[in-house]
């Protein structure tokens, strides 16, 4: 069992009843940033309701690839080729998050890694519910520099050992979250819970080379460069003016500025191309000009949901708009 390396977070007399029943504190190591990149290796400790550990469990992972920025992570191709797959583990991986809160350090990140690579092996993650470290830090107002989880772990006294390795960042992680989570407890403190939607289709774009083959870049490394990642591919111009605003009850119509924010449990490209395919202009930014903005999430103060409060922007979530995509008027005759 691990030490609680802080006096600063008073046990709480009494435990809060909402709070979650166990914690899958995870960590992932992957090839990259971009939606196409994989999972290289993976941690998970386990954590009872008082954030106590349990057990814990770490597994390299075959990305069938390029391995990726090596500099970061230190997985060679090497070290990778004889790892079990995605599929051999994500049975494994799912007993040890079934019936937990996934808890991780910028979490939306790595939930988005696993939801994926569940996807492609055409399977879903146990998983309902994430709480990120980072916003529950500034809830609990800690005077943190930065929300770096170096920076955490110093707060708690934390000693970290090896950086970017999954296993030590869970382990640092672990430790960090468990004197959070009293501090919280014993302030009545909500915890900021997020919903977890599994992704319900995949398409997989990536031309990367395998594990073995020759790539160009940095020693093979596929391109990738320290200071660069993938771009998002570029979409065709919308051919349709903007008809203006979307109203409530109405139809879509072809031009109309559709922007989206936040996790969607369709693939985002999936969605995206959809609403390409309707006829509508696919944003990436939001403005007075935007028709609707799509989010599961209306209250998670992005900026492009702050924004859609300032401009009075119509906002619906991915449910609806699906519904909405099912039935587009055509654009006006010019």
């Amino acid at each position: 069992m691990l030490e609680d390396p802080t006096t600063a977070a008073p046990f709480p007399t009494a435990w809060p009843a909402a709070y979650p029943r166990g914690y899958a504190v995870v960590d992932v190591e992957t090839t990259g940033l971009a939606r196409d990149d994989r999972i290289i290796s993976a941690a998970v400790y386990r954590l009872d309701a008082r954030g106590e550990v349990e057990d814990h469990w770490y597994t390299l992972v075959n990305p069938e690839r390029d391995p990726g920025p090596v500099w970061i992570h230190g997985l060679t191709s090497e070290a990778l080729e004889g790892a079990p797959l995605f599929t051999d583990v994500a049975e494994e991986f799912s007993s040890r998050l079934d019936g937990r809160v996934l808890v991780a350090h910028n979490a939306v990140f790595d939930w988005q890694m696993i939801a994926r690579e569940y996807a492609r092996a055409e399977r879903e993650a146990p998983v309902r519910q994430r709480l990120c470290t980072i916003a529950l830090s500034k809830e609990l107002g800690l005077p943190l520099p930065n929300h770096k989880l170096e920076s955490l772990a110093a707060h708690f006294g934390v000693v970290q050992q090896r950086a970017h390795h999954a296993l030590d960042d869970a382990r640092v992680l672990a430790e960090a979250f468990r004197p959070s989570l009293r501090a919280a407890a014993a302030g009545s403190v909500r915890l900021p819970l997020q919903e977890c939607r599994p992704l319900t289709e995949w398409r997989d774009t990536a031309t990367t080379p395998r594990i073995g083959q020759q790539a160009g870049g940095y020693g093979g490394y596929s391109g990738y460069r320290q200071s660069s990642w993938r771009p998002s591919r570029k979409r065709p111009a919308c051919p349709y003016p903007n008809p203006g605003r979307y109203e409530e009850g109405k139809r879509l119509k072809q031009g109309m500025r559709v922007a989206f924010s936040g996790d969607t449990s369709i693939e985002r490209d999936l969605l995206e191309d959809r609403a390409t395919e309707a006829g509508l202009h696919v944003a990436t930014s939001l403005s007075r000009l935007t028709s609707l903005l799509v989010t599961n999430d209306p209250d998670s103060g992005t900026s492009k949901v702050v924004k859609a409060r300032q401009y009075g922007t119509p906002v619906v979530d991915e449910a609806a708009f699906g519904q909405l995509l099912r039935d587009v008027e055509p654009a006006s005759e010019p």
